[in-house]
């Protein structure tokens, strides 16, 4: 058995409920049990390498979403079958096992994996094939050129300017704002592009950069990095972290008897940066956290116990619903949502229907007629704060302020 082989993974799960069905919508009488042919979706994810703590939530969060589906009639009335393969946190195998989902196992549908590099090498396939792709983690918009290509997340089309501005507006609000910050970011493209806007607006705004700092992605020994943190002695860290990347430069940073009291990091697994000590008041990205104004969005009071449920049941040290989770979801829904609209599986009438729609989500309404598909940006900034993650910035949606030592 190949590789590829073994790596296969199976979803066959009868029954479905679509549209806003499957968000919990109130009063949609029962439907009958779905029949004939399985409607195949195809994808991949990181089940293994540097990417495979957080690409776990999205996993559970496919899983809750396909379930919840195979509940009600289907799609169309027929039962789904999603098709997931490891990855392995390389986009050539990323490449490779896309290739395999349509042409030998014949999938009627892909969605995109997790990551920036993994999502450009299943682009590049959908392309080929002129496949719809539904993306959630696309973090440099400008690189997805392809008009089939549909992001679910809300980057908007500039969040190498964007993000940085909304982070630093958030930290300016303090009663003490940081006159210098520290730029350390991983060489994973979208961390790198992000990291380059932050050292760069926040030059504009006249704070000081005494480092700017990259590091190969799938690094594990930060010694060296946390000294010259350390020495820069910035009042705000910033990192641009992967995964458990931010947990390996504060264990680093422990060692030399430094803790930064002002720090955020990327796009890390929620769970374990939240399990740790060294990781109180952290600050991180965000879309959707599970509280209010939140939490009282269609469907996540039917979503949140049922991902929890498998959260816990996985052992992940954080079960409530985030950001990440939340992005999977929105794009089996979106997917589910053209595919009731249009009564169709044709990947050109579903990517139309989509780029002229605006759908209400769990990252609030999303519009795809910007450039590259993206409407606007809603970016967040949450936090750590006594073990949970709480959206700090911007204030109309926050639920508390920003705490510092």
């Amino acid at each position: 058995m190949s590789t590829h082989s073994k790596s296969f993974r199976r979803r066959n799960l009868m029954g479905a409920m679509a549209g806003s069905a499957v968000l919990g919508a109130v009063g949609v009488p029962a439907l009958a049990a779905p029949a004939g042919k399985p409607i195949r979706i195809g994808s991949t994810l990181s089940l293994t390498g540097p990417l495979a703590q957080t690409a776990l939530l999205h996993k559970i969060a496919g899983e809750v979403f396909v379930d919840s589906l195979n509940e009600g009639n289907g799609l169309l009335g027929r039962p789904v079958e999603w098709l997931l393969l490891d990855d392995q946190s390389k986009p050539d195998v990323t490449r490779s096992l896309y290739e395999k989902l349509i042409t030998v196992d014949k999938v009627a549908l892909i969605i995109g994996p997790y990551g920036t590099n993994s999502i450009l090498a299943a682009m590049g396939v959908a392309q080929r094939y002129g496949k719809l792709i539904i993306q959630s983690s696309m973090g440099i918009p400008k690189l997805a050129t392809y008009e089939r290509q549909i992001p679910a997340s809300p980057f908007g089309p500039n969040p190498g300017q964007d993000y940085p501005g909304v982070i630093l507006d958030s930290v300016a609000s303090l009663p003490k704002p940081p006159k210098s910050i520290a730029v350390i970011t991983s060489k994973f493209p979208s961390a790198q592009f992000i990291a380059e806007g932050m050292r760069d607006v926040a030059k504009k705004r006249g704070l000081a950069v005494p480092l700017y700092l990259e590091y190969e992605f799938g690094t594990r020994d930060f010694a060296s990095i946390a000294a010259r943190i350390k020495d820069a002695g910035a009042d705000f860290l910033w990192v641009g972290a992967l995964g458990l990347e931010g947990n390996q430069l504060l264990e680093a940073l422990k060692k030399l008897n430094h803790s930064p009291k002002l720090h955020y990091y990327l796009y890390p697994a929620p769970g374990p940066l939240l399990a740790s000590p060294d990781m109180r008041n952290a600050l991180a990205q965000s879309f959707f956290e599970d509280h209010p104004p939140f939490s009282t969005r269609v469907g996540v009071a039917k979503l949140s116990p049922a991902y929890r449920a498998r959260a816990v049941k996985a052992g992940l040290p954080y079960t409530n619903l985030d950001s990440q989770a939340a992005g999977t979801y929105n794009v089996f829904y979106l997917l589910s949502k053209a595919i009731e609209a249009t009564r169709s599986l044709d990947d050109k009438l579903l990517a139309e229907w989509l780029k002229k729609s605006t759908v209400d989500t769990l990252f609030g309404p999303l519009s795809f007629n910007g450039p590259n598909n993206h409407g606007p940006a809603r970016m967040l900034v949450k936090q750590n704060q006594g073990g949970r993650w709480v959206v700090v910035w911007p204030k109309e949606v926050a639920g508390g302020p920003i705490l510092t030592d």
